[in-house]
Protein backbone atom coordinates (compact mmCIF):
# COMPACT_ATOMS: atom_id res chain seq x y z
CA UNK A 1 0.00 0.00 0.00
CA UNK A 2 2.85 2.37 0.88
CA UNK A 3 4.52 1.60 -2.46
CA UNK A 4 1.33 2.44 -4.38
CA UNK A 5 0.95 5.67 -2.43
CA UNK A 6 4.57 6.62 -3.11
CA UNK A 7 4.18 5.97 -6.83
CA UNK A 8 1.00 8.05 -6.91
CA UNK A 9 2.74 10.90 -5.07
CA UNK A 10 5.69 10.76 -7.46
CA UNK A 11 3.44 10.85 -10.53
CA UNK A 12 1.45 13.75 -9.09
CA UNK A 13 4.62 15.78 -8.49
CA UNK A 14 5.95 14.85 -11.95
CA UNK A 15 2.89 16.16 -13.75
CA UNK A 16 2.82 19.32 -11.63
CA UNK A 17 6.36 20.21 -12.68
CA UNK A 18 6.39 18.72 -16.17
CA UNK A 19 5.70 20.50 -19.44
CA UNK A 20 3.66 17.43 -20.40
CA UNK A 21 1.47 17.77 -17.33
CA UNK A 22 -0.60 20.65 -18.70
CA UNK A 23 -3.21 20.21 -21.37
CA UNK A 24 -6.55 21.50 -22.51
CA UNK A 25 -9.25 19.72 -24.46
CA UNK A 26 -9.42 22.28 -27.23
CA UNK A 27 -6.91 22.08 -30.06
CA UNK A 28 -7.37 25.63 -31.33
CA UNK A 29 -4.71 27.11 -33.59
CA UNK A 30 -4.52 30.66 -34.84
CA UNK A 31 -1.85 32.90 -36.29
CA UNK A 32 -0.02 34.76 -33.56
CA UNK A 33 2.49 36.72 -35.64
CA UNK A 34 2.75 37.72 -39.27
CA UNK A 35 6.23 37.97 -40.75
CA UNK A 36 7.15 41.35 -42.22
CA UNK A 37 9.83 42.55 -44.63
CA UNK A 38 11.94 43.58 -41.66
CA UNK A 39 11.96 40.16 -40.00
CA UNK A 40 13.61 36.81 -40.52
CA UNK A 41 12.76 33.54 -38.76
CA UNK A 42 15.01 31.09 -36.94
CA UNK A 43 13.93 27.79 -35.41
CA UNK A 44 15.24 26.19 -32.23
CA UNK A 45 14.26 23.25 -30.00
CA UNK A 46 15.69 22.81 -26.51
CA UNK A 47 13.15 21.27 -24.18
CA UNK A 48 9.74 22.61 -23.19
CA UNK A 49 8.76 25.38 -25.59
CA UNK A 50 7.25 27.45 -22.77
CA UNK A 51 10.77 28.02 -21.47
CA UNK A 52 12.42 28.52 -24.85
CA UNK A 53 9.80 31.01 -26.02
CA UNK A 54 10.20 33.18 -22.92
CA UNK A 55 14.00 33.20 -23.24
CA UNK A 56 14.05 34.35 -26.86
CA UNK A 57 11.36 36.95 -26.28
CA UNK A 58 13.63 38.58 -23.70
CA UNK A 59 16.35 39.17 -26.32
CA UNK A 60 16.60 42.59 -27.96
CA UNK A 61 15.90 42.47 -31.67
CA UNK A 62 13.45 39.59 -31.32
CA UNK A 63 9.96 40.62 -32.36
CA UNK A 64 8.12 37.46 -31.35
CA UNK A 65 8.69 33.81 -30.48
CA UNK A 66 6.01 31.28 -31.39
CA UNK A 67 5.72 27.81 -29.89
CA UNK A 68 5.21 24.86 -32.21
CA UNK A 69 6.46 21.55 -33.54
CA UNK A 70 9.16 20.66 -36.10
CA UNK A 71 11.73 18.08 -37.09
CA UNK A 72 9.42 15.09 -37.46
CA UNK A 73 7.38 13.09 -39.93
CA UNK A 74 3.81 13.41 -38.67
CA UNK A 75 1.51 15.80 -40.54
CA UNK A 76 -0.40 18.36 -38.47
CA UNK A 77 0.87 17.21 -35.06
CA UNK A 78 -0.97 18.22 -31.90
CA UNK A 79 0.22 18.56 -28.33
CA UNK A 80 -1.48 15.28 -27.50
CA UNK A 81 0.28 13.46 -30.33
CA UNK A 82 3.62 15.06 -29.49
CA UNK A 83 3.33 13.67 -25.97
CA UNK A 84 3.53 10.10 -27.30
CA UNK A 85 7.07 10.69 -28.55
CA UNK A 86 6.17 8.94 -31.81
CA UNK A 87 5.73 11.90 -34.16
CA UNK A 88 9.42 12.58 -34.70
CA UNK A 89 8.79 16.25 -33.89
CA UNK A 90 10.39 18.23 -31.11
CA UNK A 91 8.78 21.14 -29.28
CA UNK A 92 10.20 24.02 -31.30
CA UNK A 93 10.12 27.80 -31.20
CA UNK A 94 9.99 30.02 -34.28
CA UNK A 95 11.96 33.18 -33.51
CA UNK A 96 10.97 36.25 -35.53
CA UNK A 97 13.82 38.74 -35.39
CA UNK A 98 15.11 41.94 -36.92
CA UNK A 99 18.52 41.09 -38.46
CA UNK A 100 19.61 44.73 -38.22
CA UNK A 101 19.33 44.50 -34.45
CA UNK A 102 20.29 40.91 -33.68
CA UNK A 103 22.18 38.44 -35.84
CA UNK A 104 21.48 34.77 -36.42
CA UNK A 105 24.87 34.08 -34.86
CA UNK A 106 23.78 35.84 -31.66
CA UNK A 107 20.57 33.81 -31.60
CA UNK A 108 22.68 30.65 -31.83
CA UNK A 109 24.71 31.93 -28.88
CA UNK A 110 21.46 32.47 -26.97
CA UNK A 111 20.32 28.99 -27.90
CA UNK A 112 23.41 27.14 -26.72
CA UNK A 113 23.78 29.40 -23.71
CA UNK A 114 20.28 28.73 -22.40
CA UNK A 115 20.15 24.93 -22.21
CA UNK A 116 22.32 21.85 -21.74
CA UNK A 117 23.11 20.66 -25.29
CA UNK A 118 24.75 17.47 -24.01
CA UNK A 119 21.47 16.00 -22.76
CA UNK A 120 20.10 13.34 -25.10
CA UNK A 121 16.33 13.50 -25.67
CA UNK A 122 15.40 16.04 -23.06
CA UNK A 123 15.97 18.97 -20.75
CA UNK A 124 15.34 18.44 -17.07
CA UNK A 125 12.65 17.71 -15.95
CA UNK A 126 11.27 16.83 -19.41
CA UNK A 127 12.53 13.77 -21.26
CA UNK A 128 11.58 12.11 -24.53
CA UNK A 129 12.35 12.68 -28.20
CA UNK A 130 9.82 15.51 -28.25
CA UNK A 131 12.15 17.49 -25.97
CA UNK A 132 15.40 16.84 -27.80
CA UNK A 133 17.82 19.58 -28.77
CA UNK A 134 17.66 20.65 -32.42
CA UNK A 135 19.16 23.68 -34.15
CA UNK A 136 17.46 24.21 -37.51
CA UNK A 137 19.03 25.96 -40.48
CA UNK A 138 17.40 27.45 -43.58
CA UNK A 139 20.53 27.89 -45.71
CA UNK A 140 24.22 26.96 -45.85
CA UNK A 141 25.30 30.13 -44.04
CA UNK A 142 23.12 29.31 -41.04
CA UNK A 143 24.29 25.69 -41.10
CA UNK A 144 27.93 26.79 -41.01
CA UNK A 145 27.28 29.15 -38.10
CA UNK A 146 25.62 26.38 -36.09
CA UNK A 147 28.27 23.77 -36.89
CA UNK A 148 31.15 26.17 -36.18
CA UNK A 149 29.57 27.07 -32.84
CA UNK A 150 29.19 23.40 -31.93
CA UNK A 151 32.80 22.69 -32.88
CA UNK A 152 34.05 25.52 -30.70
CA UNK A 153 31.87 24.59 -27.74
CA UNK A 154 32.80 20.91 -28.05
CA UNK A 155 36.46 21.85 -27.99
CA UNK A 156 36.38 24.51 -25.27
CA UNK A 157 33.55 23.50 -22.95
CA UNK A 158 31.68 20.27 -23.62
CA UNK A 159 34.56 17.98 -24.67
CA UNK A 160 32.74 16.51 -27.65
CA UNK A 161 29.55 15.67 -25.78
CA UNK A 162 27.08 17.99 -27.55
CA UNK A 163 24.02 15.99 -28.62
CA UNK A 164 22.22 18.78 -30.50
CA UNK A 165 20.92 17.73 -33.90
CA UNK A 166 21.53 20.07 -36.84
CA UNK A 167 18.60 19.75 -39.23
CA UNK A 168 17.46 21.69 -42.30
CA UNK A 169 14.18 23.41 -41.60
CA UNK A 170 11.30 22.20 -43.76
CA UNK A 171 8.00 22.68 -41.95
CA UNK A 172 6.94 24.37 -38.72
CA UNK A 173 3.55 23.63 -37.18
CA UNK A 174 2.30 26.31 -34.82
CA UNK A 175 1.17 24.93 -31.47
CA UNK A 176 -2.29 25.37 -30.01
CA UNK A 177 -3.19 28.90 -28.93
CA UNK A 178 -3.11 28.19 -25.21
CA UNK A 179 0.63 27.41 -25.43
CA UNK A 180 1.54 30.82 -26.81
CA UNK A 181 3.10 33.22 -24.26
CA UNK A 182 2.36 30.51 -21.70
CA UNK A 183 4.85 31.70 -19.10
CA UNK A 184 3.64 35.30 -19.24
CA UNK A 185 -0.04 34.33 -19.11
CA UNK A 186 0.33 31.68 -16.39
CA UNK A 187 2.81 33.09 -13.83
CA UNK A 188 1.42 30.99 -10.98
CA UNK A 189 1.33 27.66 -12.80
CA UNK A 190 3.47 25.05 -11.05
CA UNK A 191 5.85 24.25 -13.90
CA UNK A 192 6.31 27.91 -14.73
CA UNK A 193 7.31 28.76 -11.16
CA UNK A 194 9.51 25.70 -10.67
CA UNK A 195 11.20 25.42 -14.07
CA UNK A 196 10.46 28.17 -16.61
CA UNK A 197 11.13 31.23 -14.47
CA UNK A 198 14.37 29.88 -12.93
CA UNK A 199 15.63 28.92 -16.40
CA UNK A 200 14.80 32.38 -17.76
CA UNK A 201 16.44 34.13 -14.81
CA UNK A 202 19.56 32.00 -15.20
CA UNK A 203 19.78 33.09 -18.83
CA UNK A 204 19.26 36.76 -17.96
CA UNK A 205 22.03 36.63 -15.39
CA UNK A 206 24.38 35.03 -17.91
CA UNK A 207 23.66 37.40 -20.83
CA UNK A 208 22.53 40.79 -19.44
CA UNK A 209 23.95 42.60 -22.48
CA UNK A 210 21.51 40.80 -24.80
CA UNK A 211 18.34 41.69 -22.94
CA UNK A 212 15.64 44.13 -24.01
CA UNK A 213 15.38 47.27 -21.95
CA UNK A 214 11.96 47.87 -20.40
CA UNK A 215 10.59 45.03 -22.47
CA UNK A 216 11.56 46.61 -25.83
Amino acid sequence: MKIIKSVFTFMTIFFLISCLGFSKKEEVRKATFIQTKETKVAYFASGCFWCVEAIFESVKGVKEAVSGYAGGHTLNPTYKLIGTGNTGHSETVAVYYNPTKVSFETLVTVYFGSHDPTTVNGQHPDYGSQYRSIAFYSNDKEKNIIENTISKLNKDIYKGKIATEVIQHTKFYEAEEYHQDFERRNPNQGYVKAVSVPRLNKFKKKFPELLKKNGH
